[in-house]
């Protein structure tokens, strides 16, 4: 986890500066591709897809050029605003078709799916909180199309563990994938497995056409099923000490950003609500990556425990936070999210819709 993610603020604005989005738009779909590794960065609110986007251009680049990763950007950027819009814990655009059950596979859990690509992702999730975006659509594909599990458990099952994990992501993607969020589920046969993830297997229940795929009964290797207990452990916190003449600015799992009024005297809360990680649970590894990344905000003291009683115990008025959708319950002077486009927001159908309006105002 360490080589893949550090957590000091300079060496991560090092690596946007160093990031090279040609070799990226060629590469990204292997396992072993250009990618950027700043995912759990952007996920975690220490950077924003639009600071990205701005460093970029300012080194010369131009939108056509890098087309590939500013869609990769602008993606990020769309799924958050379906997630303003949307429950995100229910089928967007309809349910799943044909649905056996509602838990996970043993074998995903396992990672003794039989297919190398794909048990080789797991075992690095849970190694280092990482997979390939390719591996995840491969992933979701075999447990919602080929298992015929519904979405939800295996969905928190990946966000549990994703160092970058971030629920209207994550969410949407597993609902694309098994067709809930989109017109046509997603299939990946081995041939396409092999490619990406430079494995050479043949005889696996995937190494078939795709139109086999698409009514393939689902195998021996897949039936058994389990349901998953997913806990956060929160850390213990020490009393805060509260200036009440400054105000109040509140962070949590999804704004971690050292700049946010760096420059102004204040309280500033890490606040951990059980409540939250116990609908949004996330592994011990992903704790230890906040409180990690915690630590570039100067002065900053951890809560856990419920905004309202944060407010009503340090008796706070002057309270700021950042928007976002899972931030049930919160009161006092909300501040958008830096997106790309501000000015585009609502619900869009497809991401093509969402990016022909970005298009528009990129240019």
């Amino acid at each position: 986890m360490e080589k893949l993610f550090i957590t000091d603020y300079v060496t991560i604005i090092d690596k946007i500066e160093h990031l090279d989005p040609l070799k990226y738009g060629k590469t990204r779909n292997y396992v072993d591709g250009d990618v950027t590794y700043l995912s759990p960065y952007i996920s975690r609110g220490v950077i924003s897809t639009k600071q990205i986007l701005e460093k970029l251009l300012a080194k010369g680049y131009k939108i056509s050029e890098i087309a590939s990763f500013v869609k990769e950007l602008c993606w990020r950027d769309y799924f958050q605003r379906v997630g303003q819009v949307k429950n995100l814990n229910q089928e967007i655009k309809q349910p799943q078709h044909i649905v056996l059950n509602s838990k996970i596979p043993k074998a995903i859990v396992n990672a003794l799916t039989g297919i190398t690509g794909i048990d080789n992702a797991i075992n690095q999730l849970y190694n280092n909180g990482y997979m390939h975006n390719h591996c995840r659509m491969y992933t979701a594909s075999v447990v919602c199309n080929i298992a015929k599990s519904h979405w939800l458990q295996p969905a928190q099952w990946m966000y549990y563990h994703l160092l970058d994990g971030d629920w209207a992501s994550n969410a949407c993607s597993w609902q694309w994938v098994a067709a809930a969020n989109s017109s046509k589920k997603y299939f990946a046969n081995q041939e396409n497995i092999n490619k990406y993830t430079h494995t050479n297997q043949t005889n696996t229940f995937l190494d078939t056409s795709y139109e086999v795929l698409e009514q393939l009964e689902t195998p021996a290797a897949l039936l058994a099923t389990q349901k998953l207990v997913l806990e956060t452990t929160l850390p213990e916190t020490a009393l805060l000490t509260i200036d009440p003449n400054l105000p109040a600015f509140i962070y949590n799992y999804y704004n971690l950003d050292p700049l946010w009024h760096s420059d102004e005297p204040a309280n500033r809360i890490l606040l951990l609500e059980p409540d939250f990680f116990k609908a949004y649970p996330v592994s011990k590894k992903c704790v230890d990556f906040m409180l990690a990344l915690s630590k570039n905000i100067q002065g900053l003291q951890l809560y856990a425990g419920s905004f309202d009683s944060l407010v009503k115990e340090h008796h706070l008025t002057n309270i700021y936070y950042k928007e976002h959708p899972l931030n049930i319950g919160y009161t006092g002077n909300i501040e958008e999210r830096d997106f790309i486009a501000a000015e585009v927001s609502g619900y869009f159908p497809s991401f093509f819709s969402y990016w022909k309006k970005i298009e528009k105002h990129l240019k």
